[in-house]
Order: structure tokens, then C-alpha cells, then sequence
């Protein structure tokens, strides 16, 4: 053996130790240049230029260009992506093309300074090349029919404002009600949307390529508010704040002492203690009122120092619940008033949690605090209305063991009551802010006032943003506000377009967000979820009469189970009949576009399952293949409804809170009607249709998601697309004449579409693409557990790209003297012809690892268009 055969024989040996991964693996990269053009290039759904029949429009609550219905899957370029050199910008665009891509959102462009960024360094002006960039770039997504969705404040730190400690990122929240920060983003919008492209020729307010212009990224007052991060914010922006609330109580209560009447009413003083060893007189553990617990390995003890409570976290968890401190049985009562209060310091800046909860399965919550700790002692008090009670529930000190140290408690009281309207020291004209964090501590009348300041203010700054650019700058395009939930509903209605954003199995940072080395995504298919995962969260949030789009939807990699993300959406996105689905994101990075490996947890455009399943995808939802339901559920909300709404769940507030049915989605079309005159009953019965059998079949009966006993799967069954969707079933699919049959591979797991590619029925189609994925990786990718939620320092590995070939049987209505089958290699061209058998009067074809392909081109000798 000569030493160059030793040296590959290791190399391939070491390839294959490093990955861990079954030998059955092979690569597959979709070239990041490829436009080739074939059967999987769905180009042809594109109109060229976009913007060629005029602007988009709204027109019966959906989008239209040109007088048909416009229907948008996009992608999102975020940080450096959005400006691509010239020459990568041709093949980035003409590529985004083929996948079937007609719209892409600009995103994170006001981060930084280039080159990831817009900015000049002196981040108040433009970069000359960095536009130039982008407006090479828009100019070539409009040659290849895609249109663009500018973002305005996304990210960026308005330069020269004051900052303070734990505050929300990017100053939101404050930038919806601080007249320097509108300023600001006036100015950028007027940089941005008057400049004249170059290659175009037009202005962006006059351009009709560019669909939307989106407000503000995932933004809200009444959002940060609720969250508490608003608490604390510098003096500046409390004193803005407050005055604008006391000249909104000024206008509501002009007559002297009205305000303190108003009020008063209902105020409830302090009750009992309920807690016993309230100032800690003995460690937890036996013999206390106080136990300790301890959990997955995480360990802690407590030492007694004078009537305060001395915790010591040795060995932190994996979670922060996995050290917490407990004092049951208690009982609360639904919306009874309680006050808890207790004074806590720490050996370094820690978050803990406090919590009513159940004390037994399964461990509902009825109310809980973050509570930020620093070296001196602090004393909190924090009044609250249960959303729900039990007479066997638990006060918790939680998120204990999120890291290592000590923390000190003392004094800790819960007592009924300790509501009151005006203070001791305040009076008409000279009410400070609400903070989050004292607001149970209000009656609620004064909390509803408080909540209706927040909410006009909120409405005053969108309605104004869309004001300024239609009407100041004359932009033509259609305004977003921001994503649906980060504002309330009713708010974001006041706007041309409803948004939305949802993530199946988001990235969870167990300890400092944005740890890149330190990480989980659960590796769990939403197929097998039994109210439908992401589809209950975008429906409950559509609004009647609007366009829904949803700007930011995946599922995080190294989810092993990625081939079904845009299969489940685009389907149940066409039978809601929403009007856009964006990928987040098409790429992070500056031009590193040729990887050849799955990237990070959100960038599409190397991704090889989740690009291989594109053409049936793009066929589901641009094309219509998926019929839209035939019933709608329509939920009336009032004004006095939002405003309720939001006292109980801020901004979050969705058609669940009127009583919806979760899976109701699944089933049914629904929608709000928001901003009704009179509150009513909804059209029917939010419940109707859904009981605990399974599975849940749509209306229009071409959607199934399957949870009947050991089966979990979706199917869709349309004239012109078949697919399987999730757990391998025991035996064959029947979806009308075509049979569908996943047979044993690496995780019992499987996509499979069948769709038909010249636009006629399955039946009479010419060509057909099917297209198989289940697991992939990438090269020398290091599991960090068994269950392949995390990696080894968050290290995503090498290229190639590797992918499971899926075995399968598929019979189609075709006889096999007419029918011939390839293999297609990453481009989409025919590699191999694979061999079909007859079956009866159809055909029989196998699929299988030994072909090295995620998809396959059927010619079934019917007429060509």
C-alpha cells in the first residue's frame, strides 16, 4: 500500500468518526449560482420586471398588482447580505428566481456601518457604496421578477441617546413616543426612500418594485412596557413620557378631585400573611415552611444569617427552574388581589423569577415576575391578580440556578389585597409613570386608564409614521407597521398590511441570550404537534379585511426535520388564504454565499432539504394548488375589548383569549374583526367543528393532519400535489389514485411531495417532480447530546453538506410502458434514469438511497402544454 492510499484511507475514516452520522450519508449542495433551467426551476410563476403592472395594492383584504391577486414567498437578507457585490448580486438574484423567491425583505441594514451595514461611520448618513450596492441589487431582483420590502429602524442604537442598564435592544418601546428617536427615523426614511437608483432610474417612494415599507422591526410600547423593561429608562425619556400622561389625564378628567374619585373606587388595603417563617427563621430543608429543590444535576444549599436566607448555587442547571425555592400548600383565588413583597441582594447581577403556580402537575402558572438582582440590597413589591386559582398552590423563588453564585433573601411577605388608586404624594398633573412592576399595586381604574394612554400613544405613533411617508414623503408602497403581537392587533389593522412572525423550535440560550456556544433547538418535528405548532399562533393574529403576511418564519437548524417547514406553512397558509410567507432569512453573511454547508440556525440559501422541497412549496401557496377553506370563523373585537385584552396579556393577545378552539386553525379559515362598534358573538361557535377525535381533516378536505394512535403526519391532497408529511406510517398513503408508501430509514421520518410541474392535474401532467428528504447535517458536525438539540460549542461543522437518500414506494396512475423516472443531481438536471415497474395498470416506482438524490423527474408520456 502506497503512502498516498494510507493517507485517503484516514482521511475518509476520519471524515466519517467526526461526523458520528449513518454511512448511508452523502453530499448534496445546491450550487449557490445555479439558474439553470429545468423542472425544478420555478421561475416561470415570476412576472418580469416585478413592478410591471404597477404598485401593489390592497383590494378586498388581499394583495394585487395589475388586478389579479398577488401572493408573495419571500426571503429576508439580513446584516451584509443586502449588498452583495455587482457581479454576486446577478447570480444571488437570477438563483432567488429559480427557487421560486418574488419578494425579498431588507432587513438589519441599519445595524451597522459597511460593509454590514448602511451606514457611514458617523452612523447619521449613508455609505455611497453600500447604497449603490443595494440599488444594484434591487435593480437586479426587479429584472427577475422580485419585488422588495424595505425595513426602516430595525437595529439600530440611535447614536447620542442615553442608554441605561438592561434595557430593551434598540430602544423599543421608546422610539414609538420620544420625539428625537421619530426624528430620527424620519430622516432615515428620507435618505432612503427619495434617493434615486441609479440602475432604475426612480426614487423609492415612486418604484413600484418595492411592495412594502415596514415601520419598525418586532416593536411596541405597550410590549416593552409589559415586559418591564421600561422600568428603569433614564429620566429623559420618563419625564417625555410622563408628561404626555398627565396631559392625557388632564383631557379625560378636567373637573377638580375627578381623577381621585375615579380612582379610589375599589381600593383594597393589606390582608393576613399568608406565608409562614416569612423572615426566615430556619434553613430551608425539614423542618421549614421553605423547601429547596433541586433538579438535573443542578445543586444548592441554604445557610440561615440572622433572618436572612443565604443561597448558595454550586452546580448550575441546565435550566433556571432547576434550583428554586418553595413555600406550599397555598391558595389563590382568580383574580383576587395578592402582595408579595421581599428584599433579595446577589454576590453579581442575576435574573430571578417569581411565581404562583400549582403545586402539582402540571405545574400551571398563574402569575410571574422577572426580577433583575444586583450586589445591594433592593426591596420589591409586586401586587398581582392570579389569571387562574387553586387551593394547592406554591409561591416560587425560581430561575435559581441559571448560574453559579449566592443570593440573599429576607423579609418575604405574601398578604391579600394592597390595591390603591392615587398615592400619598400624587395629584392631578403630577402622576409619574406606571411601572410594570408596582401596577397591581393600582385599582383598575387606574390601571385601565393607564393601559387606554398607552394604546393611544402607541396608535399615534404608527398611524403617524404612515402618515409621514404616504403624505410627507409620498411613498407609494404599502405600510407595515410592525409584527402583529409585539403591537396589539387593533393597532396594527390602523395600517395597510397585518404582520406576523412565527419560529417552530426557536434557539433557547439557557443562560446569556445570543450565546452562540451555548444553545439548544429541540430536534422535534411539528408534524407530530397536535394543535397544528406554528399555524395556531399566524391565524389567531389575522385580521379581517386585511392582507396577513408573515415576514419571519422557520425552523431552526439543526432541526433534523427541516424538509417540512415550508411544505406545512405554505399548505395551511393557502387554506387560511394569508397573502405572504418570507423566509427569516435567505443569508447573514457579507458574501460568503458559496459555503456548501448549512450555516446557522435561520439561512435558507444552503440549506439543501429545506431548498429541495421549494418547488412543491412554491407550488402549494404562489401557484393555489391548496384550495383556501370554505368556512371563516370571524371573532368581533370592540375597542373596550382591545383595551381589556391588553390589561391581561399586553401586546399578545390573539382570537385564544375570546375562547377560540387552538385547532380550530386546522379546520377553518378565522379572523378578527377588530375595531367593531359593538361587541357580539362570533359568526359561530368558536369551538364548533372539533372535538377529541383525530385527525383533523380542513373543510376543503385536501388537508390532514393525522394524530390518531401511533400516527404522526400531515398529508396533502390536492389535483395537482400529493405529499407526506412525518412519521412513517405501517403501510401505504392512499391519496386518491396515487399511493404513497415512506419505507424504514434513519428516523422513521420522511417528506415526499409529488407535485405536478406544467400547472394540469396529476392526472393529465406531462412532468411530474418528486421530491424526498429526512435528515441531514453537515460535515463534521459534534452532537452534544443523543437527542441532537445542541452542538458541541455551537459548532455547525464543515461542507459538504450531507443528506439520508429516503427510501419509498410510489405508485402512480400511469402504465409503465408510457413512464420514464431520473434521478436529478443538485441543479435539478437528470442524472441517471432509475427503472419503474408495473402495477397492475400503474406504475410502480422505487426510490432509495442508492440513487444520491432528494428529488426525481417523472415524464408520464400525456401531451406536453
Amino acid at each position: 500500500m502506497n503512502n498516498s492510499l494510507r493517507v485517503l484511507i484516514f482521511l475518509l475514516l476520519a471524515v466519517a468518526v467526526s461526523r458520528g452520522a449513518d454511512s448511508s450519508l452523502f453530499p448534496f449542495v445546491l450550487p449557490w449560482d445555479d439558474s439553470s433551467p429545468g423542472i425544478t426551476n420555478m421561475s416561470s410563476l415570476l412576472d418580469k420586471p416585478a413592478g410591471g403592472r404597477g404598485f401593489v395594492v390592497v383590494k378586498d383584504g388581499h394583495l394585487y398588482e395589475g388586478g389579479r391577486r398577488f401572493r408573495i414567498f419571500g426571503v429576508n437578507t439580513v446584516f451584509g447580505a443586502s449588498f452583495p457585490t455587482h457581479a454576486d448580486a446577478e447570480k444571488v438574484a437570477a438563483r432567488m428566481a429559480k427557487l421560486g423567491i418574488n419578494c425579498v425583505r431588507f432587513h438589519h441594514m441599519d445595524n451597522q456601518q459597511t460593509p454590514m451595514g448602511i451606514w457611514s461611520a458617523d452612523m447619521k448618513t449613508l455609505d455611497p457604496e453600500q447604497l449603490d450596492k443595494l440599488d444594484y441589487f434591487i435593480a437586479q431582483l426587479k429584472k427577475n421578477g422580485i419585488y422588495a420590502d424595505l425595513n426602516l429602524h430595525v437595529s439600530r442604537f440611535f447614536p447620542d441617546m442615553p442608554k441605561w442598564e438592561h434595557m430593551p435592544g434598540f430602544f423599543k418601546g421608546v422610539d414609538n413616543f420620544y420625539p428625537p428617536m421619530i426624528a430620527m427615523q424620519h430622516d432615515y426614511a428620507r435618505q432612503l426612500l427619495t434617493h434615486v437608483n441609479p440602475y432604475t432610474k426612480t426614487a423609492y417612494i415612486d418604484e413600484p418594485t418595492v411592495a412594502i415599507i415596514e415601520v419598525n422591526n418586532e416593536n411596541g410600547l405597550i410590549s416593552e412596557w409589559w415586559a418591564g423593561s421600561l422600568d428603569a429608562m433614564s429620566d429623559v425619556y420618563r419625564e417625555e413620557l410622563g408628561k404626555l400622561w398627565n396631559q392625557w389625564l388632564s383631557a379625560k378628567y378636567p373637573e377638580k378631585d375627578a381623577l381621585q374619585k375615579a380612582w379610589g373606587a375599589s381600593a383594597e388595603p393589606l390582608g393576613a400573611e399568608m406565608l409562614k417563617e416569612p423572615a426566615f427563621e430556619k434553613s430551608a430543608g425539614p423542618g421549614s415552611a421553605w423547601s429547596l429543590e433541586q433538579h438535573e444535576g443542578a445543586k444548592a444549599a441554604t445557610t440561615l444569617e440572622d433572618g436572612t436566607l443565604h443561597l448558595d448555587v454550586q452546580q448550575e442547571g441546565t435550566e433556571g427552574w432547576h434550583v428554586q425555592l418553595v413555600q406550599s400548600p397555598l391558595t389563590f383565588w382568580r383574580d383576587k388581589h395578592y402582595t408579595v413583597t421581599f428584599r433579595a441582594r446577589a454576590d453579581a447581577p442575576r435574573k430571578i423569577a417569581v411565581v404562583a403556580s400549582q403545586n402539582h402537575a402540571p405545574w400551571n402558572s398563574f402569575w410571574s415576575v422577572n426580577v433583575q438582582l444586583t450586589t445591594s440590597w433592593q426591596q420589591f413589591r409586586f401586587t398581582f391578580q392570579p389569571d387562574d386559582g387553586d387551593q394547592n398552590a406554591r409561591l416560587v423563588f425560581s430561575n435559581l440556578g441559571a448560574a453559579k453564585g449566592n443570593s440573599w433573601l429576607a423579609d418575604a411577605s405574601l398578604r391579600t389585597g394592597g390595591v390603591a388608586g392615587l398615592q400619598d404624594s400624587e395629584h392631578a398633573g403630577a402622576i409619574p409613570v406606571f411601572k410594570k412592576s408596582e401596577f397591581g399595586m393600582r385599582t383598575l381604574a387606574a390601571q385601565t386608564d393607564w393601559m387606554t394612554f398607552l394604546y393611544d400613544t402607541e396608535e399615534h405613533y404608527w398611524t403617524g409614521m404612515q402618515r409621514f411617508l404616504k403624505e410627507d414623503l409620498k411613498a407609494r408602497s404599502l405600510i407595515v407597521g410592525t409584527a402583529n403581537g409585539y403591537s396589539p392587533p387593533s393597532i396594527q389593522a390602523k395600517l395597510d398590511v397585518v404582520d406576523v412572525h412565527a419560529y417552530w423550535q426557536h434557539p433557547h440560550f439557557p443562560h446569556k441570550q445570543w450565546d452562540m456556544a451555548d444553545w439548544t433547538v429541540n430536534n422535534i418535528p411539528m408534524a407530530s404537534a397536535p394543535n397544528g405548532g406554528t399555524i395556531l399562533g399566524l391565524a389567531e393574529r389575522r385580521v379581517a379585511g386585511k392582507p396577513l403576511i408573515c415576514t419571519e418564519y422557520n425552523e431552526a437548524a439543526p432541526n433534523t426535520h427541516a424538509g417540512e417547514t415550508f411544505l406545512l406553512v405554505n399548505a395551511y397558509a393557502a387554506l387560511q388564504d394569508w397573502d405572504g410567507i418570507f423566509v427569516f432569512a435567505y443569508s447573514h453573511r457579507h458574501d460568503d454565499w458559496d459555503s456548501r454547508r448549512i450555516c446557522s440556525f435561520f439561512d435558507l440559501d444552503q440549506h439543501p432539504v429545506k431548498l429541495a422541497t421549494l418547488p412543491a412549496a412554491v407550488s402549494l401557496f404562489l401557484r393555489g394548488d391548496v384550495s383556501k377553506a370554505k368556512d371563516a370563523v370571524t371573532v368581533p373585537v370592540t375597542l373596550n375589548d382591545a383595551i381589556s385584552a391588553s390589561l391581561r396579556h399586553g401586546s399578545w393577545w390573539d382570537m385564544g383569549v375570546f375562547g377560540m378552539e387552538e385547532q380550530l386553525p386546522l379546520l377553518s379559515r378565522v379572523q378578527f374583526y377588530v375595531n367593531a362598534q359593538t361587541s357580539a358573538q362570533p359568526n359561530r361557535d368558536v369551538t364548533a367543528g372539533l372535538t377529541a377525535a383525530v385527525p383533523i381533516v380542513s373543510d376543503t378536505g385536501e388537508l390532514t393532519w393525522n394524530m390518531e394512535l401511533g400516527k404522526k403526519f400531515v398529508t396533502i391532497n390536492t389535483p395537482r400535489n400529493k405529499a407526506f408529511i412525518g412519521k412513517n406510517p405501517d403501510g401505504p398513503v392512499h391519496l386518491d389514485d396515487i399511493t404513497i408508501e415512506p419505507l424504514k430509514n434513519m428516523q422513521d421520518w420522511s417528506t415526499i411531495t409529488i407535485t405536478a410541474m406544467d400547472g394540469r392535474d396529476l392526472k393529465t401532467s406531462s412532468r411530474i417532480l418528486i421530491t424526498a428528504t429526512g435528515y441531514a447535517e453537515n460535515s463534521g458536525m459534534h452532537w452534544a447530546t443523543p437527542e441532537k438539540n445542541s452542538l458541541i460549542d455551537g459548532d455547525f461543522g464543515k461542507a459538504p453538506s450531507l443528506v439520508e437518500g429516503i427510501p419509498a414506494k410510489i405508485t402512480l396512475p400511469f402504465p409503465s410502458s408510457r413512464i420514464k423516472a431520473w434521478a436529478l443531481d443538485e441543479k435539478g438536471q437528470r442524472r441517471e434514469e432509475i427503472k419503474v415497474q408495473p402495477s397492475g395498470t400503474n406504475t410502480l416506482i422505487e426510490i432509495g438511497p442508492a440513487s444520491h438524490t432528494l428529488w426525481y423527474e417523472i415524464e408520464t408520456g400525456n401531451p406536453v402544454n
